[in-house]
């Protein structure tokens, strides 16, 4: 859990390591291109995933070109209760996820899935990723349109028949429900830690796969909503 490593950083030791214990880091899959093409149109949209940790998912997208937004947060669950201290309960039934903002005409929605599945989230993992565990750590995919549920059921079918994975693909897609931004100490909390214990370990490496395997779409600096 991160639990500790949330207290540390609210106390300013930036320092300050992961309290889970050691484990192999994950390494990025070559997802595949999606065979359906999201039509988006023109004007800026906004996509809602949920993988983990969100310092790692807002770390990954704040570096895609044409994002124009990344926000942490909680979806799912009730207002009263979409607060980090009470949400690690797992008992809420939100999900750690972010929102972003982007210009379909620069990055579609099934780019950003292929990038997400590839260096951001295990789809073979359930209520987990890397040393996190708990219904709030799950993988899901939160459409906001029609068109972004038509592509994403279409993408983890074909995910699932692709043999990249070897496990079964357990991320579900989630229907919209209401999305609550984090505490502020967590929006843009790898640009502001980069030598936090965690981020060095499990989410630096993220951005590095992104770099190497997605060279056109990657953005060299850190996109800062504040």
């Amino acid at each position: 859990m991160k639990s500790f490593a949330i207290l540390a950083a609210s106390a300013g030791l930036a320092l300050a390591g992961c309290s889970s214990p050691a484990e192999a880091l994950e390494k990025p899959v070559n997802a595949p291109a999606s065979k359906t093409i999201a039509k988006e149109g023109a004007g800026l949209k906004t996509a809602v995933f949920a993988g983990g940790c969100f310092w790692g998912v807002e770390g990954v997208f704040s570096h895609v070109k044409g994002v124009k937004s990344a926000v942490s947060g909680y979806h799912g669950g009730k207002a009263s209760t979409a607060k980090y201290n009470t949400i690690i309960s797992g008992m809420t039934n939100h999900a750690e996820a972010v929102r972003i903002t982007y210009d379909p005409y620069v990055v579609r929605y099934d780019e950003l899935l292929q990038i997400f599945f590839s260096v951001v989230a295990d789809p073979t993992l359930k209520n987990r990723q890397g040393p996190d565990v708990g219904a709030h750590y799950r993988s899901a995919l939160v459409p906001q349109n029609a068109e972004q549920r038509r592509v994403a059921r279409a993408y983890l079918k074909q995910m699932g028949a692709s043999g990249k994975w070897r496990g079964p693909i357990v991320t579900k897609i989630e229907g919209y429900k209401k999305f609550y931004p984090a505490e502020r100490y967590h929006q843009d909390f790898m640009r502001k830690n980069p030598r936090h214990g965690y981020i060095v370990r499990w989410d630096a490496p993220k951005v590095r796969a992104l770099k190497s395997m997605y060279p056109s779409q990657y953005r060299a600096s850190f996109l800062s909503d504040g």
